[in-house]
Parts: structure tokens; C-alpha cells; sequence
């Protein structure tokens, strides 16, 4: 009984964890909508610090606590790899594709994650997770390829880019981040990247220009929903689910670019669009398959080990208090 009951909290929590970190790309999904409905078109860098900067800032004010030590410097890391450049380089690539190719372009990542985690956390990929990325690939090579769409070779290139500089630094975050705070080092991170790109900003593009209503309301959503809330769900995936299991949550991201690109800004998608979505879910669905045969699996090996243990437990009684023959 306690055994079962166990199992279900397990899975429980898995599945909570699970919709925790969905959270972020879904959110990230809508950014390419906003940011090129919304926000202004050549000002990519201002667009990274006036996303990042104020989500930073709200966080370090709710933990109110200073990096210390060799937190300086990784956060300096993470902070360039995950957010300024990242978030630079999304903004471009949101004003030059349209939105349902830009946020498609970014199922790539699942198979970035997986190959990060396994070169610097010896994390290697199983079977499901490695079918569920290989068909993330054929969904967006379907999709970015349809005869029906006008493709920018140079924002697909971008796209890739930051996929790159993002896999490397969300499984150094993992690695790094163990017994630290999930808001502190998030926080720590988004300050970081928004200063860096400051000055950035400043040199390559001038004082930035007046933003409307529309754009303040924009980029509000951008640095409070897509940011702040998003980077916390993803990171706390992160430290407690495998790295390719949110590698693969990573293709709700395209799965709803895509969705809010057809439904609110017009764009026009074929058969073979379709067809490709219907393969990045079934990888996202792969991923949950994955993450249940884990849990029962550490559910089968925890009931092994409470039977060891009771066996062991037996055992030792028996020696201790053997019992005494009948007369």
C-alpha cells in the first residue's frame, strides 16, 4: 500500500515538474508574435536589455541576495550565453522570419540540449529521447521548407546560432547551479546578461528610441511572463528532470509560434507544415514517454531495495535470536 502510494506521488510530481517547465516554451513561443507585432524592428540589442534588465532586477529584489565568490564570474558566463547574446540574436531573428518559422527554427534545441548534456554532464541520451529529437529535425526541416513560405537563409542561420550559445550555457547553469537558489542564480543571470548588453546597445545603435503604449505593454509581457517567469520554470526543469526530457518540452516552443503565428498574424501554412507539427508533438510526446518508463523504472528499483532491505532486516533477526528447537 505505501509502496503504491508512493509511486503515485512520484508521478505526481514528475508530472507537475513536467507542466512546471512547459511554462517556458510556451511563453518563449509567443515571442516572436510580440516582438514583431508589438516592438520596434531595428533596435535588437535595446530589445535584449529592456527584456532582460527589468526581469533581473524584479528577481533581485525578491531574493535579495549577491552572487558570492566564483558566482561573480559564472554568472558573467551564463548571463552572455543565456541571455544577452541569446536574447539579442532571437530579436533578430523574430524581425527578419516569420513567426511561425523563427519560434519552428527553434526545435533544434532539443537536440542541442542532448548533445551538451552528454559532452559535459555525461548525460547520454536513450532511445526515445534520440527518436523524439530526430523527428523534432524532420517536423522543422518540413516546415522551414514548404514551397509555400519565402525563407531568409540569414535568419535561419541566426536561429541555429543561438540555439548553440543557449544549449551550452543551460547545461552549464545545470551543472553549475547544484545546492544553489533557482530564483538567485536566475536572477543573477538576466541582470548580468542586461548590463553586458548596456553598452552593447549604447555604441552600436545610439540612445535607444520612445516606445509607445504598445510597445511598453510588449515588452511588460516579454520580461515579466516570457522571461522572469519562463527562465525560472525552465532552469527548475533543469535541476530536477533529465536534461532531455526538457530538451524536448523545448518543442512546445514551435508548437505554439507556430499556432499564434496562424491565428493572429495571418500566416498562411500548407499540408506539409501540418505535417511537420504533427512531428514535433509526437517527439514532444516521446519525451513524456521517456520520463514515465524513468519513473517506474526508479519505482521498480526503490521496491527492490525495500525488499533487500526488509530481507536483510529478516535476516538479522534470524541470527540474532535464532529460534529454539521444541521439546
Amino acid at each position: 500500500m505505501e509502496t503504491n502510494l508512493g509511486t503515485r506521488q512520484a508521478r505526481g510530481f514528475q508530472l507537475g515538474r513536467l507542466a512546471l517547465t512547459a511554462i517556458a516554451p510556451i511563453a518563449w513561443g509567443s515571442t516572436y508574435y510580440v516582438t514583431r507585432e508589438y516592438l520596434p524592428s531595428d533596435a535588437a540589442l535595446w530589445g535584449g536589455v529592456f527584456r532582460a534588465l527589468p526581469a533581473g532586477l524584479i528577481l533581485l529584489l525578491v531574493c535579495r541576495r549577491l552572487p558570492r565568490g566564483s558566482w561573480w564570474w559564472k554568472s558573467l558566463v551564463l548571463g552572455t550565453l543565456n541571455i544577452g547574446a541569446f536574447f539579442a540574436l532571437v530579436y533578430a531573428v523574430a524581425q527578419i522570419l516569420p513567426s511561425s518559422i523563427a519560434a519552428t527554427t527553434m526545435a533544434v534545441s532539443a537536440g542541442v540540449l542532448m548533445l551538451m548534456a552528454w559532452l559535459l554532464m555525461g548525460e547520454r541520451p536513450t532511445r526515445w529521447p534520440l527518436i523524439g529529437a530526430g523527428l523534432g529535425f524532420l517536423g522543422v526541416a518540413i516546415m522551414v521548407f514548404d514551397g509555400q513560405s519565402q525563407i531568409n537563409m540569414l535568419g535561419i542561420l541566426l536561429s541555429l546560432t543561438a540555439m548553440g550559445i543557449s544549449g551550452l550555457g543551460f547545461i552549464l547553469a545545470k551543472k553549475w547551479s547544484s545546492g544553489q537558489p533557482i530564483l538567485d542564480t536566475t536572477a543573477w543571470q538576466l541582470v548580468a546578461g542586461g548590463l553586458l548588453l548596456l553598452p552593447v546597445a549604447g555604441l552600436v545603435q545610439g540612445p535607444p528610441s520612445a516606445l509607445d503604449g504598445q510597445a511598453i505593454l510588449g515588452f511588460g509581457y516579454l520580461s515579466i511572463v516570457a522571461t522572469a517567469a519562463a527562465f525560472l520554470a525552465w532552469f527548475s526543469g533543469l535541476r530536477y528532470l533529465p536534461s532531455a526530457t526538457v530538451g524536448l518540452l523545448g518543442l512546445l516552443n514551435p508548437v505554439t509560434g507556430v499556432i499564434l503565428g496562424t491565428l493572429l498574424a495571418s500566416e498562411t501554412l500548407g499540408v506539409q507544415s501540418l505535417s511537420g507539427m504533427a512531428m514535433v508533438l509526437a517527439g514532444v510526446f516521446l519525451g513524456f514517454l521517456a520520463n514515465r518508463v524513468q519513473v517506474k523504472t526508479s519505482d521498480r528499483d526503490q521496491a527492490h531495495a525495500t525488499v533487500s532491505s526488509l530481507d536483510q532486516h529478516s535476516l538479522e533477526q534470524r541470527v540474532a535470536c535464532p529460534e529454539r528447537p521444541q521439546s
